[in-house]
């Protein structure tokens, strides 16, 4: 789930940049492009540290 969310907030971010390079009409200003960037790096690590977790449960067992 978390890892779905990081892949659809970073092709958001992504989406953002090409429409800025190429139509030259971004939706984003920096701070938004940079909260965008960085809530999509959380919702990774989040999605990260959960598949590490059922991981460690599945070899404890």
């Amino acid at each position: 789930m978390f890892l779905a969310a990081s892949i659809v907030v970073f092709a958001l971010y992504f989406a953002n940049v090409a429409l800025g390079a190429f139509a030259d009409s971004a939706i984003l200003g920096d701070v938004g492009e940079m909260l965008v960037l960085f809530s999509a790096s959380i919702l990774f690590v989040v999605a990260i540290l959960q598949s590490e977790a059922v991981r460690k449960q599945k070899d404890d067992s």
